[in-house]
């Protein structure tokens, strides 16, 4: 049906857009927490490397397309359960205040919804297993380690040059790493936007095969870059404020490490989170100082975020399949 297929584009945009400011507060976090950017400028910084980032496609687009659910059994009411699901669980998490992923939110509305629908023989598990599950445990434990252990080599340094921690030129990095952060998110996050539309345009027959119309890549990139612009403050102050006291060169740290490891998922195909990746990092710096210069509290929240925000987007993306069926639709 047409009608569903252009509600698919819509929703799917608007989880973009709820992405882009959900996920604000992963690329612009750090460097408002140590006053090298002001939120205004650290904000549209974000938003327009984020619309960059998004027209630079990698893996992470056909791995949400056709590497997670067999598309011969999807259909454009799964599709629109899936993004319902992550929508409304984006949103939960951001009046909260809780930075949950959005990419695991997508993700587990499309499985839990193509489970209910076809049960788990709808399910590609070696995509699952090796471009989703995996990388979702491993890709902050990688992160907190390669953050930690850059900063205690940029501790050595400071050391032997005491001053050096003074000048501007940690101030100046910061800008460049925060640059980085926001056009690997654009890399990897709008990817998934643009994965779901097609599968949903494949499903509605309106593609022959599961490839990005140019109009897909172009409307995702810009919607991203609006949605980062419009900015996720209650989300910033947990990301910037509540794990550990950051200054510019923990701040450059922590950047680095995490958008390299988000740039090298990206092209590996693995939809991993930015959220997970940025927390990870400040983790990494903070412990890298002290244990005790990190509240645990907030990571350990943010754990079991992580780990009800597959499940929890299912069961929404279920629950709006199967009123879907009820209507008719």
């Amino acid at each position: 049906m047409l009608e569903i297929a252009v509600l698919i584009v819509i929703l799917s945009l608007l989880f973009d857009y709820t992405n882009g400011f959900h996920d604000a507060a992963n690329v612009v976090s750090t460097v408002i927490a140590t006053k090298v950017l002001t939120p205004g400028k650290a904000i549209v910084m974000a938003g327009v490397l984020n619309t960059v980032g998004a027209t630079l496609i990698s893996g992470v687009a056909k791995t949400i397309a056709e590497g997670l659910v067999d598309i011969e059994m999807a259909t454009q009411q799964v599709v629109l359960a899936a993004v319902f699901g992550a929508v409304v669980w984006n949103l939960l998490t951001w009046y909260w205040g809780i930075p949950s992923s959005s990419s695991y939110a997508l993700i587990g509305g499309l499985l839990g919804t193509a489970i209910f629908h076809q049960g788990v023989q709808s399910i590609l598990w070696d995509g699952v297993i090796y471009k989703v599950l995996i990388p979702m445990i491993l890709s902050p434990i990688i992160g907190f380690v390669i953050a930690y252990y850059f900063m205690r080599t940029l501790y050595r340094y400071l050391g032997k040059n005491p001053k050096a921690k003074d000048k501007a030129i940690f101030r100046h990095l910061q800008i460049g790493s925060a640059c980085l952060v926001a056009l690997s998110h654009g890399v990897n996050d709008a990817q998934k936007s643009m994965g779901i539309i097609t599968l949903g345009l494949f499903t509605s027959g309106y593609l022959v095969r599961p490839e990005i119309p140019l109009w897909v890549i172009l409307s995702c990139a810009l919607v991203m870059g609006l949605g980062t612009a419009s900015g996720g403050f209650r989300i910033i102050r947990t990301m910037g404020f509540s794990i550990t006291k950051i200054e510019p060169v923990q701040g450059f740290a922590a950047e680095c490490s995490a958008s390299g490891v988000i740039l090298a998922a990206s092209f590996m195909g693995m939809p991993i989170s930015s959220t997970q990746m940025i927390a990870g990092s400040i983790t990494g710096v903070g412990t890298a100082k002290s244990r005790r210069a990190v509240r645990w509290g907030t990571p350990r929240r943010m754990m079991l975020a992580w780990i009800l925000t597959l499940p929890g987007a299912g069961i929404v993306g279920a629950v709006a399949y199967s009123v879907a069926q009820l209507v008719g639709l």
